[in-house]
């Protein structure tokens, strides 16, 4: 199939270079780094035979004509910004994949009754302007304008840092694309998680990718002394804290594939010899369905109160943040499942618990996904590793996806 794994992780490590870290991997949105990373990426693109060019948002764009030209496409991708101290494979080994993929195909001259879409998202991650998905957002459609405007973590508002990009930020619409213009959104992206690795299998068809609330929980009581005030007369806030966080991990862990992380705690005044009387803490809740995500809130939110009630204590829940569950396309699951079993794997199906552009071009497409087994199930991190045999399995599978694309059954 002309597929060369190697050369895979090649260049994966050659992206990984453009850093503004010097000893490790961070590369934000609109950024000199970004600059040189699509340079390469939109070289390597037109090598595989794809009309390549930046699109108005700052998203790398390759496209494969199909035959007859003009036909609707199969979209593939991932995203080439990075989080802070990040791993070399997150988005970019689904970026790289995808273009080997076309590139095979074009060394037989192949054409399909479909065109494929190769995109670099400029922004996945949402570091530098603390919103996520501005390249996804931006070809779905559904990108807000009101976001131009916010400043980044560096001060610079999000149309400032376009226009130093050399992008005009008064043409962000015309990034997107018509559904009737995408038949189907694939990506091919490391698992971030343990699962693959624990049942030995490479690679995984995904389900869903999980939906989430944020919340930051402010639990109030009295502050004392910690020497004069008896036990049973505390209203400990950070005792009470505790042990709502303990209702987190057990509503969570008795919950199929829910997971709840606190994160954060900040407890006031935070001094040693005082109880404290103010605590806040973070919540982030995630789900497969937004029922199993609904039902877990309740739950916790129930026993948070019942918590506070019993130790006199003041409650609030403040959302920060909800992202609805994004189904994988069954029809999509089944192609994708019969490229796996193709390649001589075990199909494994099962959910992403970290959000990806998939959430946006639902609005515009059915999603599929394929998860490639990662080292440890480490992500976002330097550590983060796949094996060059789990990345000749995932290419090969993808490969043999989208030969076998059956792009009016999966079309919406």
């Amino acid at each position: 199939m002309a597929l060369d794994a190697q050369r895979i992780l090649a260049r994966c490590a050659e992206l990984a270079a453009h850093s503004e870290q010097p000893d490790g991997l961070t590369r934000v949105f609109l950024s000199p780094e970004q600059r040189a990373v699509n340079a390469l990426v939109l070289e390597w693109m037109r090598a595989a035979g794809m009309e390549a060019a930046l699109d108005a948002i700052g998203n790398c764009v390759g496209r494969y004509e199909s035959a007859p030209p003009g036909a609707s496409a199969l979209m593939l991708g991932s995203h080439l910004d990075t989080v802070r101290d990040a791993g070399r494979y997150d988005g970019m080994l689904g970026v790289v994949t995808a273009i080997e993929c076309v590139a095979a195909l074009a060394l037989r001259r192949q054409r399909l009754p479909f065109a494929i879409v190769v995109v670099g998202f400029g922004d996945e991650e949402g570091v530098r302007f603390g919103s996520t998905l501005l390249g996804s957002r931006a070809i779905a459609g559904t990108f807000d304008l009101a976001l131009l405007d916010r400043p980044g973590r560096d001060g610079v508002p999000l149309r400032e840092a376009l226009q130093s990009f050399g992008l005009d930020p008064t043409r962000v619409a015309t990034a997107a694309f018509a559904p009737r213009e995408v038949a189907a959104y694939v990506e091919l992206h490391i698992e971030q998680g343990p699962v693959l690795e624990a049942e030995g299998l490479p690679v995984g068809v995904v389900t869903a990718i999980n939906g989430g609330y944020r919340f930051n929980v402010n639990v109030t009581g009295m502050a004392g002394h910690a020497g004069t005030v008896p036990m049973a007369l505390r209203r400990d806030a950070l005792a009470g804290a505790a042990e709502c966080i303990g209702a987190v991990e057990s509503v969570a862990g008795n919950a199929l594939d829910v997971v709840g992380t606190v994160g954060r705690i900040e407890a006031l005044p935070g001094a040693m010899n005082v109880i404290p009387g103010r605590v806040r803490f973070s919540l982030d809740l995630r789900a497969p369905t937004d029922a199993q995500r609904a039902a877990a809130l309740a739950d916790m939110r129930t026993r948070f109160e019942a918590i506070a009630r019993r130790r006199g204590l003041a409650l609030a829940l403040e959302p920060v943040w909800e992202a609805s569950t994004a189904q994988c396309d069954a029809r999509l699951q089944a192609q994708l499942a019969a490229a796996v079993a193709a390649e001589g794997i075990g199909v494994r199906h099962l959910p992403s618990g970290a959000g990806h552009d998939g959430m946006a071009l639902i609005a515009i497409a059915p999603i599929g996904m394929l998860f490639v087994r990662c080292t440890g199930g480490i992500s976002h991190h330097p550590d983060e590793a796949v094996t060059v045999e789990d990345v000749d399995a995932g290419a090969h599978v993808l490969l043999r996806f989208i030969e076998a694309f059956e792009a009016t059954s999966a079309a919406p």
